[in-house]
C-alpha cells in the first residue's frame, strides 16, 4: 500500500506559476513511476507528466513546454513546476504511482487531488 499526499495547488493568475508536490509513503518499493494526472468534472483525465525511478521522464503532447516534472528521490517526492498557466488550464489534478517496464505504465495508485484555478 502507497499512500500520496499533494500539496501546491490554488489560485494563480493568467500567466503565473505553480509549483504542485506529491511525497509517497508506505510500501514505496512497490512503486517506481509517479505521474501527475488532470482531471475536469465530466471529462476524461489527461496524463501531464510522469517520471520513473530511473529518470525516465514524459510529458502529454499539450504541456510540453509548459510543465517540468522532477524528482527527489531521497524524500519519495517528485514535483510539477507549471508556468505561463492560462484559464482552461483550471483543473484537479491528481498525483498518481505505479510500476514502469518496458515503456509502459501500469498506475495503481492515486492522490487526493490538489485544486488548480487561473483566474480570468
Amino acid at each position: 500500500q502507497v499512500q500520496l499526499v499533494e500539496s501546491g495547488g490554488g489560485l494563480v493568475q493568467p500567466g503565473g506559476s505553480l509549483r504542485l508536490s506529491c511525497t509517497a509513503s508506505g510500501t514505496i518499493s512497490s512503486i517506481n513511476a509517479m505521474g501527475w494526472f488532470r482531471q475536469d468534472p465530466g471529462k476524461e483525465r489527461e496524463v501531464v507528466a510522469s517520471i520513473t525511478q530511473s529518470g525516465i521522464t514524459n510529458y502529454g503532447t499539450p504541456w510540453k513546454g509548459r510543465v517540468i516534472i522532477s524528482r527527489d528521490s531521497a524524500k519519495n517526492t517528485v514535483y510539477l513546476q507549471m508556468n505561463s498557466l492560462k484559464p482552461e488550464h483550471t483543473a484537479v489534478y491528481y498525483c498518481r504511482a505505479g510500476r514502469y517496464s518496458g515503456g509502459f505504465y501500469t498506475w495503481y495508485y492515486w492522490g487526493q487531488g490538489t485544486q488548480v484555478t487561473v483566474s480570468s
